[in-house]
């Protein structure tokens, strides 16, 4: 029999794309996973909040095959332990909580799991942790438990849960009904009526979700199921198994069980927080100056209330405007009013539509080694600055269409070119020529930094023939 525990097993959903915190959020690294924040991302944040071993047990991480590196990386400077179950596909919040309840029930069934989002600001982690102390006693008891805030204002951009019936023994409620995101005046009647801010986190027993998911639904049970029983290790990695994981419907955890089960329940808590869920809801949550306005980076304002701007290097000067959103970064700039930020979410739909490359991808893009990044593109020739961690190996790779000249600026490069190794000290430089099979590694204990010319008919990401990769790309 697996061992018992009273420990809460935490589990951080990791797989959002953040498109309305766009141009600073992208998928290619989304908001969770970005300093917005002093200090530190919110990923990182959500993390340390469930590391106290006397109340947690180690956490589960749920994330996009794509993210893994970076998730494995922010948990390390962040001092967690955690596995990291690798998601084939998006397929909504259901799919990856019945994956985290099958997940937590091979060690123990009666495990009280708690689901957790990775993008939420919480100013007192103590109270979130006694909050989720006393809620997993509710769990314990057989209900499927949600954490209900109490509002602060009559806010349209979250659902609401209406109490029900006290549970008795606890501080607890069932819950009445679950109810969408409500225009202002709604929203206001509701916090009149008493109604809470759902929050998202739920708690509760492994083998409770298993039943419910079996009774309200069963073919997502049934995906979440047979991609765990059949994941695979790759690396520190589990690998959910993909052709069984995509048989999942695609939809919310509210929808598929929260919306229909009657074993509901909700506990009021008090705490702030906050799912920075658009660019005004950043800048509540921020510091903010005599003027009401949140300024982060290279940033000048004059005569400007109560507005955010942003800035990711260039200089964003901002005069005599109010209420507004400005957000600099190397390669896109967005201005909107704070009031419909929110829409930003359709305008990332038209650029992709549009097929804007800055819809998707950062200038700098991260890789387990390391991370290069953009610095000029044209007709026959890419330009990009490139960094290796210490110990980090890129592939083991050709190009059909493009050859490649390395220029060290920092470090010492360990090169392979065909059948010869050689080193390329600062200030020095390499060729790669089309076709050969080379390897880039820094074995030093310095960042290595390297300008890289790229010089062919065609330069893009995907003319990268891997022969051999530690990554396991």
């Amino acid at each position: 029999m697996p061992e018992k525990s009273q420990l809460i097993h935490p589990v951080i959903m990791c797989g959002g794309s953040g498109t309305r915190l766009w141009p600073a959020s992208r998928d290619s690294m989304p908001k969770q996973f970005i300093e917005l924040l002093e200090g530190e991302s919110t990923f990182q944040a959500t993390a340390r909040r469930v590391s106290d071993a006397t109340t947690f047990a180690r956490p589960t991480v749920v994330t996009a095959a794509d993210s893994r590196f970076i998730v494995a990386e922010q948990l390390l400077e962040a001092g967690v332990q955690a596995d990291i179950v690798l998601e084939p596909m998006r397929r909504d919040s259901a799919a990856a909580v019945a994956v985290a309840a099958c997940h937590a029930a091979q060690r123990d069934p009666e495990a009280v799991v708690l689901i957790m989002a990775a993008d939420h600001v919480i100013s007192d982690p103590e109270t979130f942790v006694d909050a989720c102390r006393e809620a997993s006693g509710t769990a314990h008891l057989g209900l499927v438990m949600t954490l209900g805030v109490r509002p602060t204002q009559p806010a349209t951009a979250y659902g609401y849960i209406a109490t029900g019936t006290p549970v008795e023994g606890t501080n607890a409620f069932q819950v009445a009904s679950f109810v969408e995101k409500p225009d202002a005046a709604t929203a206001q009647r509701y916090i009149d009526e008493g109604f809470l801010w759902n929050s998202g986190y739920f708690l509760f027993r492994a083998d409770v979700m298993i039943t419910e998911l079996e009774a309200h639904a069963p073919a997502i049970l049934a995906a979440a199921r047979a991609a765990v029983e059949r994941a695979t290790i790759d690396l520190d990695f589990v690998r959910l198994h993909e052709e069984e994981f995509s048989r999942a419907p695609k939809t919310s955890i509210d929808y598929a069980l929260m919306e229909k089960t009657t074993r509901a329940g909700v506990l009021p808590v008090s705490f702030s927080w906050s799912d920075i869920g658009t660019w005004d809801a950043l800048w509540d949550a921020s510091p903010r100056d005599g003027d009401g306005n949140a300024v982060r980076g290279n940033v000048e304002v004059v005569a400007t209330r109560n507005s955010l701007v942003h800035s990711e290097g260039l200089l964003t000067a901002v005069v005599g405007i109010d209420d507004v959103v400005v957000v600099s970064t190397p390669d896109a700039v967005l201005v909107t009013s704070r009031e419909r930020s929110g829409q930003v979410k359709d305008l990332v739909a038209s650029l992709k539509a549009k097929h804007h490359r800055e819809a998707d991808e950062h200038l700098r893009m991260y890789r387990p080694w390391g991370w290069y990044q953009r610095i000029d593109i044209g007709q026959r020739f890419q330009v990009k600055r490139i960094m290796v961690k210490p110990g980090g190996r890129l592939s083991l790779q050709k190009h059909y269409h493009r050859a490649e000249h390395w220029v060290v600026v920092r470090g010492t490069a360990e090169v392979t070119v065909d059948d010869r190794v050689v080193l390329v000290h600062e200030n020095e430089a390499v060729y790669l020529p089309i076709g050969c099979i080379h390897r880039l590694t820094n074995p030093g204990r310095i960042p290595l930094e390297l300008i890289e010319v790229q010089v062919g008919s065609y330069t893009g990401e995907d003319d990268i023939i891997r022969v051999e990769d530690v990554y396991g790309r």
